[in-house]
């Protein structure tokens, strides 16, 4: 069962982050502040739902979230800074655009750069013991999915629309026969060797 809140009596909004293997398109990141107390029967770590129950689940965090943000940081972007600082910078983003200040960040993960007056806790395998982290890893993973299905249509021999990004032997099969899309990040290992 996962738990509601890490500080009682704080304004916390739990942070994740989706797409960091990717070979093509943005790492994006979602903050999330839920109710005191809340509850939900299915939320969990966006990985362990499907497809349907993940859709589920979103339509009722767009509801009953009280603040909710989603950012991006393009593959451009990626290939300027590293994907571990590319991450950070996509939840920093998606803090800035909370129009609710938390009072404290719950990050999934062993590692943050500090957001600014704002002090967090990381937390290892967050999106499977807190629901605010569970519902960012949701909101995150959903906007990322349905984002590479609209690039899929306009590279479809990459299989996006199925592997999002990651890379299946389908995908690399494409890189290899295709070569690189303007969407790839061109900094990660695309073809093996």
């Amino acid at each position: 069962m996962l738990k509601s809140c890490y500080n009682p009596g704080y304004v916390e909004a739990g942070l994740d982050e989706v797409g960091r293997g990717c070979l093509a398109g943005p790492v994006v990141a979602a903050a999330v502040i839920l109710p005191k107390d809340y509850t939900h029967p299915l939320l969990t770590d966006s990985k362990q739902l499907s497809a349907a129950q993940r859709i589920r689940v979103e339509r009722d965090l767009l509801n009953d979230a009280i603040d909710w943000a989603i950012a991006e940081v393009s593959h451009e972007e990626i290939d300027r800074i590293n994907i571990l600082k590319a991450s950070f910078l996509a939840m920093h983003r998606a803090v800035d655009q909370l129009k609710i200040k938390p009072d404290h960040l719950l990050v999934d993960g062993n590692r943050f750069v500090p957001y600014p007056m704002l002090p967090h806790t990381c937390i290892i395998k967050g999106d499977m013991l807190y629901y605010s982290i569970a519902a960012a890893s949701v909101l995150a993973k959903n906007y990322r999915d349905r984002l590479m299905a609209e690039l899929a249509r306009e590279y479809p021999q990459y299989g996006w629309e199925r592997n999002v990004g990651y890379p299946t032997i389908t995908h690399r099969k494409a890189l290899m026969e295709y070569g690189v899309s303007p969407y790839h990040r061109r900094s990660f290992k695309l073809f093996k060797g």
